[in-house]
C-alpha cells in the first residue's frame, strides 16, 4: 500500500511569491483508506469563468476577512467541501507558485478524515479520491515542454487516474508533494528553478 511519508513535508521551508496581483491558497487533502493514502481533488463545476472541468485541490482566492492565507485554505475548503478547519491536521507548506490568472498559490498539505464530503455545486462538480499508488504509477504520469507568452518554456505536468487528469497549476503543486514524500522523481531536465 502506497503511503506518503510527511515528514519532509513538515520540515520544508517554503517559497514564497508575493508579486502577483491576487493570492490564493488551496489545501492537499490526505486520507487514509484502508491503509493506502489517497489525496481528495475536486472536480471544478463546467460553468465557471476560470478552469472550467479542471482537477484541483480545494481552494480559493484570500479574502479580506481571512486574517492569514491559511484561514484562506481553511474557508475555502470548508466552502467548497465541507471539511471543517478542526478536520484538518495541517502537516506542511509547498512552494507558492505563480498561475496564468496572476494568481499566487500558496499550498498546505493536511491529513483528514476519510468520509463523504459535500461538494459546492456552485463550484465543485465532483470530489476525487485519487489513490497515491495509481498518481505514483508511472504508466500514468506524462509531461509536456510549452512555450509561455510571459514565463518562456514551461513543463506541463499530467496525471490520469481513474479516468480523471490532474494537470495545470495542481499539477505542479501535485509533483512537489511527491518528490517531498516520495519517491517520485519529475524528469530530470526540467529546470526546477523556473517552476
Amino acid at each position: 500500500m502506497a503511503r506518503l511519508n510527511l515528514d519532509p513535508v513538515a520540515a520544508h521551508v517554503p517559497a514564497e511569491i508575493d508579486d502577483q496581483e491576487y493570492d490564493a491558497a488551496v489545501i492537499a487533502p490526505v486520507i487514509d483508506r484502508d491503509g493506502e493514502d489517497y489525496l481528495l481533488f475536486t472536480r471544478r463545476a463546467d460553468h465557471l469563468g476560470e478552469h472550467p472541468g479542471q482537477m484541483s485541490f480545494p481552494g480559493g482566492g484570500a479574502e479580506r476577512r481571512d486574517e492569514t492565507i491559511l484561514d484562506t485554505a481553511l474557508r475555502e475548503a470548508h466552502e467548497e467541501i465541507g471539511l471543517a478547519a478542526h478536520e484538518a491536521e495541517v502537516v506542511g507548506r509547498l512552494d507558492d507558485i505563480r498561475t496564468v490568472t496572476e494568481y499566487a498559490v500558496t499550498p498546505f498539505v493536511a491529513r483528514v478524515p476519510d468520509r463523504e464530503y459535500e461538494p459546492d455545486e456552485r463550484e465543485v462538480a465532483e470530489i476525487v479520491p485519487l489513490p497515491l499508488s495509481g498518481l505514483l504509477d508511472p504508466a500514468n504520469y506524462e509531461y509536456d515542454e510549452r512555450d509561455h507568452p510571459y514565463y518562456g518554456e514551461v513543463v506541463i505536468h499530467y496525471f490520469r487516474v481513474d479516468g480523471y487528469t490532474v494537470w495545470g497549476a495542481t499539477g505542479r503543486i501535485l509533483v512537489q508533494l511527491l518528490e517531498l514524500a516520495t519517491d517520485f522523481e519529475a524528469p530530470a531536465r526540467i529546470d526546477r528553478s523556473r517552476y
